[in-house]
């Protein structure tokens, strides 16, 4: 007993108590930083990006494409093109994915995820979600997976992941969509009870990542349903998935 207090004294309080307002560390690739500085070569960092995320005239980067993997920081020494550890990535628009040059942080997260009422009103207290591995590389399913252990402890918000999709009020999709995961990924929207919302979690999810010209995608079901939340990473940070979640749910200002 004595030595159990003991191993309980030396660990401390193993939980993250303040998650919007977590620390993260300096080499996490978060949120890009983009200036256009005279003599950088950025054609070098548009072919050295593996999935298009990076355009020219005028210069952006596609957090929806982007794997974060530092091949286009990497192709040009001006810094033109870095990566702060920002990391509420989250938009509820596929558009505002697109980051401009000078576009900081701050700015973003202002105008990223529009809050509904019809979502904050239903969901605020209590939110169950199933999770679909549509043929992800299980790298975001792992990152998922933690936001429920003893650090992150998601459930304190009322957020879990459950294990049928007719206990759950929507679906957090993770992987490019197969053709083989296609039906089943239709089939549990389905089973979802009505009002119900989907999350795109991961590059793959958002744009097909470094697969979305494979033989063997089938991303109709995109086509079909709407989309209520993306969340960029590759993979998705658990604090990047929190903080996007309850940025979703949760009105600041009530």
């Amino acid at each position: 007993m004595l030595d159990t207090l003991k191993s309980r004294i030396y660990q401390g309080k193993q939980f993250i108590k303040d998650i919007p307002n977590a620390p993260m560390r300096e080499q996490f690739r978060g949120f890009p930083i983009l200036k256009n500085i005279e003599g950088a070569d950025l054609q070098k960092c548009v072919d050295a990006c593996p999935t298009g995320a990076l355009k020219l005239n005028p210069l952006s980067i596609d957090m929806g494409k982007c794997t974060f993997c530092g091949a286009c920081k990497n192709a040009d020494k001006s810094n033109s093109i870095d990566f702060s550890n920002y990391y509420k990535l989250a938009s509820t628009s596929r558009e505002k994915l697109i980051i401009t040059e000078g576009m900081t942080p701050e700015e973003y997260e202002k105008t990223a995820v529009e809050v509904r009422k019809e979502i904050t009103s239903v969901f605020s207290k209590s939110l169950k979600l199933r999770q679909v591995s549509a043929a992800g590389c299980n790298g975001c399913e792992m990152e998922l997976n933690a936001c429920s252990n003893c650090n992150f402890d998601m459930g304190r918000f009322g957020i879990d992941f459950v294990a049928s999709p007719r206990h759950a009020d929507g679906i957090v999709i993770t992987g490019p969509i197969s053709k083989n995961m296609a039906y089943a990924l239709e089939d549990c929207y389905k089973s979802v009870p009505d009002p119900k919302i989907v999350i795109l979690c991961g590059t793959c999810a958002i744009s097909g990542g470094i697969y979305q010209d494979a033989e063997e995608i089938n991303r109709e079901f995109l086509e079909k349903y709407s989309i209520d939340l993306y969340i960029p990473g590759c993979p998705v940070h658990p604090l990047t998935f929190i903080n996007s979640v309850l940025s979703f749910i949760k009105d600041k200002k009530r």
